[in-house]
């Protein structure tokens, strides 16, 4: 059974939501606690999330960003926002549909219905899992894992996209700039920002039984060596 997160604090709206959801045999979730949205999403893992704008302490946008550093499921926002601004944000905040309040609950199921099946159903891709590896360690970038013979981590979303192209450019030298550009397109980012995430790759390398494999090439950037080869053939 597919399961749908509703994230609104118009109680009456979210209670009227969940009655149709669960009319056409879906499960749901009301969020309750606006301060751990995404603790709340971690716990359930919903299939697609209906998300407020407008909503206590941090607003909708924050917790689309959030959600989609740790999941890829559909996010269909619902707003009383009607601006163009308001859509365009939603949608590169990474969101995959905007509905405006009053909407017709019919049309919400066949949104659901839409992207349910897009994302799991008949029009979801049909081609093989992607996998990138190199002797042995191997990244699921849909699944959002790192594996090594038994052990698996689970990754960011940034920690992905960053362990994707170290993998794919082994054992050459990665820039900054390159990494910089993968990771935040042209969003001005410090070294404090950078630094922490490739300190999160070494730490998620680790929890996998992997030490000292990422070097840091002074002045230049970052290089995955295999120093894991020789226990992995």
């Amino acid at each position: 059974m597919y399961d749908i997160m509703i994230i609104e604090d118009d109680r009456k709206i979210a209670m009227l939501l969940q009655a149709h959801i669960q009319k056409y045999g879906y499960g749901s979730t009301i969020v309750d606690d606006f301060e751990h949205v995404l603790e709340q999403f971690q716990a359930h893992k919903p299939h697609l999330v209906l998300l407020d704008i407008n909503l206590p302490s941090y607003d909708g946008y924050y917790w689309c960003r959030q959600i989609r550093s740790v999941s890829t499921c559909p996010i269909i926002v619902i707003s009383a926002r009607s601006g163009k601004m308001d859509q365009l944000m939603a949608l590169e905040n990474g969101a995959d549909d905007y509905m405006t309040k009053p909407f017709h609950y019919e049309i919400v199921m066949a949104k659901i219905r839409s992207q349910l099946r897009r994302a799991y159903g008949d029009y979801a891709s049909k081609s093989e899992e992607r996998v990138i590896g190199q002797s042995g360690l191997l990244l699921y970038p849909e699944r959002m894992e790192l594996h090594l013979n038994d052990k698996f981590v689970t990754l960011s979303k940034k920690e992905t996209v960053l362990m994707e192209t170290l993998l794919e450019r082994c054992p050459r030298v990665v820039s900054r700039e390159t990494i910089l550009d993968k990771l935040w397109d042209d969003t001005f980012v410090d070294d404090n920002t950078l630094s922490v995430n490739i300190t999160r790759i070494r730490k998620r390398l680790a929890e996998l039984g992997i030490e000292h494999a990422l070097e840091t090439v002074r002045g230049t950037g970052y290089r995955l060596n295999l120093v894991w080869k020789d226990e992995a053939e």
